[in-house]
This record gives C-alpha cells, structure tokens and sequence, in this order.
C-alpha cells in the first residue's frame, strides 16, 4: 500500500516561502491607513497600495517603499557629542500624482531600559522620480537644513542617492554633503547615511531597520 504524500510547508528560503511570509506580514497591516479627512477636496494621501488612488506609473520603480515604517536605528558620527539609538517612524504616501510624499520622525532612546528620552531629528520631502530612471529627493529638516540629493535605483528594491547641493540657516549644524541607502530586505525597510562636514570626511551618520506598520 502506498503512503499518501503529506502536505509540506513552503520551504525556508524559496520563493513559496517569501510569499508566505509577505502575506503574513500583511495580516497585520493591510487594513490600515493615513488618517483620512473627507471634507477635503481631491484625492487623499495613501500609504496603503490597496487603498486610494492608484500609484502614478511614474513611481512604480519606487513602489516597495510605499508604506508606513518604524523601528529603531543608531546615530553616530564625529560631529555628534555622543552616539544614541532612537525610535523612528518613516512614511512614503501619494496621492495619485508622480512623486512620493516623506516624513521622517525620532525620538531618542535611553542606553539601558530603551524608553524615549526626547524627541530627535524630524524631516519631510518630495521623491520625484523622473523619465530616465534617475531619482530626485528634496528634503528639509526641522533643524534648518534643506538637501536636494539625486540617485537611482539600483535594483528593483534598493535605492542609492547622494546630494547635489546643501543650504544651511546660520543656526543649523554644519553638513556639507550627505548620502542615502535604502534597501527594503524581507520585508522590512534598512537605510543608512553617510554625512560630511567641513571637518569630517563623509561617514556614517545614521542607520535603522524599520517593519511595516501601514500598507
């Protein structure tokens, strides 16, 4: 009498498994959104793919980055006083059109129990993908500096991008360069940032691996 095969699980590190773990991971988050307000007129701002206006064809190239993301990540560089670890949370939203809306918000951690000390740096922007496949980001941070990087993907999940020009309010600290990795691995989203001053060489300033919570 022959057994009867048995049914198996996807196996670990096929392509069956990513699928299985990517629906898992949307149990959780594919039912949530962007506040949204209805008195307003247009299209709303989304973060979620299956929800809202459709994503731009402009922006496909940037469509694993559409989401709402948090977790936790280190600063550190010579131009700190001290390294830290902080909590952040990261958005890429759209409203139909072609670009990317970004937010970034941290806060800092303590060294032992991990509870938030203080808020950390803040920063919004504009990804604006263009025809030939290059990638412009226009940022502003809260502490008076304002980057315009260009870059590309570098594959279907990783983008790099490094800046073009850096204006600075005679109160915000001294940065004159800085450059971005952002990759999204198994799900979640890792970046890195490297910044140069005018006594520093670029080096890595900032570093996070971020889960989806939205989208």
């Amino acid at each position: 009498m022959t057994d009867e095969p048995q049914a198996q699980g996807p196996v670990p590190g096929s392509g069956d498994a990513a699928v299985a773990a990517a629906a898992e991971r949307a149990e959780h988050t594919r039912g949530r959104n962007l506040p949204q307000f209805d008195d307003l007129p247009g299209a709303q701002d989304t973060a979620n793919l299956r929800l809202g206006p459709e994503l731009n064809d402009a922006c496909l190239a940037l469509l694993p980055l559409v989401g709402v993301w948090r977790g936790e990540g280190e600063a550190s560089h010579p131009s700190l006083d001290e390294t830290y670890r902080f909590l952040q949370q990261v958005t890429f939203a759209h409203d139909g059109r072609p670009f990317l809306f970004y937010e970034s918000r941290a806060w800092k951690l303590d060294g032992e129990g991990g509870s938030v000390v203080e808020p950390a740096f803040r920063e919004v922007g504009f990804w604006r993908p263009q025809p030939d496949d290059t990638i412009e980001l226009l940022l502003l941070h809260a502490d008076g500096i304002s980057e315009m990087f260009f870059g590309s993907p570098r594959n279907q999940t990783t983008w790099e991008l490094s800046t073009d020009a850096v204006i600075r309010t005679p109160t915000a600290d001294d940065v004159k360069a800085a450059s971005r990795l952002y990759g999204v691995v198994e799900g979640s989203l890792a970046y890195v940032e490297e910044r140069a001053t005018s006594e520093h060489e670029m080096q890595p300033r900032l570093s996070a691996k971020l889960e989806r919570v939205v989208g």
